[in-house]
């Protein structure tokens, strides 16, 4: 995810191994350069590989804090004095964009509690990514969910433990990590999305990058898998946040600008100094073309995907599901789209689960209704369990906070002032639980009797450097919020992280 294998080949990187791919030849001819997990198995395969070493020389990187004991047995193992050197170099997460980053876990919770495992790994994952960041924070964390509260303690046992690590320069605000439930916001993850990033993950799905388009109808053998990175993809850097419409002018806008560029076939190459400028204009030419196709494939099967599945109307009820109170309507709505064929099995119990996690209390609840429509579409059973599934991890029960009406006049009266400012676009109402959780958090008024700091001391400025991590998986509509508050909060700088990133389907 961070570096792509041309940029290692310039660095002279020519051969790329697994510890654990069994038959690699020995080449005591080169040298090697081992970058690990420090987990048991990790360490027990180099141990195992010190013993009888395929390449003249070694310098071992750890991704996070290996122990004294494990560094102890692989001394023991290099009897034949290979390695060089032994580091740690913290990446023991994946960087998604420049502000959000992902453990790449599903399903680190059984029923209300951590999977153990998981818990491990949440907490190595965290710790490694305060120390690359050069960060030893104070720890607020959601009350209402035990999750939350284990991993900070996790993450504070291990600030403590290996204190000398954290001991950096002290800013004059301390850094804040804050810990929060997905389950506080279970709407988000489950609303289509139509800011170009956030849709690729909801429709194609994002996996390290790369999206899959093999199933695309008539696609060319090299654009079956392509890769969407900010890094080295200036188009996608500069459109990642901007909405569908506008992505499918500034592709035109890209062609146009290359047909106009492109060099014609018949350009004179009389002279060296002829062959040498179109050469030099070549890379550049190929690249672009490169990027070109790419963008146009994936936004020609978005919009495939969208007209197929009928996803503005879907979207449209969506929001007002997540964004409005009017229940007779929303019920009208939902059981139209519920009859129409043009809707797939996936978005028909999307609609009855969003409908449940609003209206879930309401006197007239419909559900009941809805679920038998389910049944009569020949749903499976899959999808009318997971609506109740849905309700129990995300319902008002399992809520620390309150998702749907906002507290105060103040909330009350932006809420209609922007109704009546004609919603710039129906079909991105919605903005996800965080940001308001944010907001309040940068304004200094974030309850502390619903998010408590760890351990007795508390934050008495505004935070600047914050770092907030959803237990149960974040989303790119919550990678764009923090963007946004990023943007327009000079001086605060928020990194977001979670378990996993979610579309739907995750």
């Amino acid at each position: 995810v961070v570096y792509t294998q041309s940029e290692i080949l310039q660095r002279e990187v020519y051969l790329f191994e697994r510890l654990d791919s069994p038959n690699r030849e020995p080449m005591k001819h080169l040298k090697a350069i081992c970058f690990l997990r420090p987990t048991k198995e990790n360490v027990e395969l180099l141990v195992q590989e010190l013993r009888r070493p395929k390449y003249s020389i070694y310098f071992i990187y750890f991704s996070n804090v290996i122990s004294k004991s494990d560094v102890k047995a692989l001394a023991e193992a290099d009897e034949q004095e290979v390695v060089a050197e032994v580091q740690e170099f913290y990446g023991d997460y994946i960087a998604v964009n420049p502000h959000v980053f992902s453990l790449n876990l599903l399903g680190c919770c059984r029923g209300r509690s951590w999977d153990p495992a998981q818990l491990t790994r949440t907490t190595q994952g965290l710790t490694a990514l305060l120390l690359s960041l050069k960060k030893c924070p104070m720890i607020r964390y959601q009350l209402s969910s035990e999750p939350a509260k284990r991993l900070a303690e996790c993450v504070k046992q291990v600030i403590t433990k290996e204190y000398e690590l954290f001991d950096f320069r002290r800013t004059e605000v301390p850094p804040l990590l804050l810990i929060l439930d997905r389950s506080d916001d279970a709407i988000t993850p489950l609303l289509n999305q139509w800011t170009y990033q956030a849709m690729v993950h909801e429709l194609l799905g994002i996996n390290n990058n790369r999206i899959d388009l093999s199933r695309v109808p008539g696609i060319s053998k090299d654009l079956r898998e392509v890769v969407l990175s900010a890094e080295n993809d200036e188009f996608y850097a500069n459109n990642m946040y901007l909405n569908f419409a506008e992505i499918g002018t500034n592709i035109k806008n890209l062609m146009e600008d290359f047909q106009r560029r492109k060099p014609k076939e018949q350009q004179k190459l009389e002279s060296i100094a002829d062959m040498k400028a179109f050469v030099e204009n070549y890379p550049q030419f190929k690249k672009m073309s490169g990027t070109v196709s790419k963008h146009v494939t994936v936004v020609g099967e978005l919009s495939r995907l969208v007209a197929e599945r009928n996803l503005l109307e879907v979207s449209e009820v969506e929001q007002e599901l997540a964004c409005q109170s009017d229940h007779s309507s929303a019920l009208q709505s939902v059981r139209r789209l519920l009859q129409s064929p043009r809707v797939s099995e996936l978005d028909a119990a999307r609609l009855v689960m969003l409908y449940a996690l609003r209206y879930e209390r309401h006197s007239s609840s419909g559900l009941p209704a809805l679920l038998e429509e389910l049944r009569g579409r020949g749903s499976t059973d899959r999808y009318r369990k997971l609506v109740s599934a849905v309700v129990e991890y995300g319902g008002k029960r399992a809520r620390g906070s309150d998702l749907f009406s906002p507290k105060d006049a103040v909330a009350i009266t932006k809420q209609f002032l922007k109704g009546l400012k004609g919603i710039e676009n129906v079909y991105t109402q919605h903005q996800p639980l965080l940001q308001e959780t944010l907001d309040q958090l940068i304004k200094g008024k974030l309850k502390d009797s619903q998010y408590p700091y760890l351990g007795p001391n508390t934050l008495r400025d505004r935070p600047q450097d914050i770092i907030v991590f959803l237990i149960g998986g974040a989303t790119y509509e919550e990678a764009l919020a923090v963007f946004n508050l990023n943007r327009s909060n000079p001086g605060v700088r928020i990194v977001l992280g979670g378990t996993t990133i979610h579309n739907t389907r995750r």
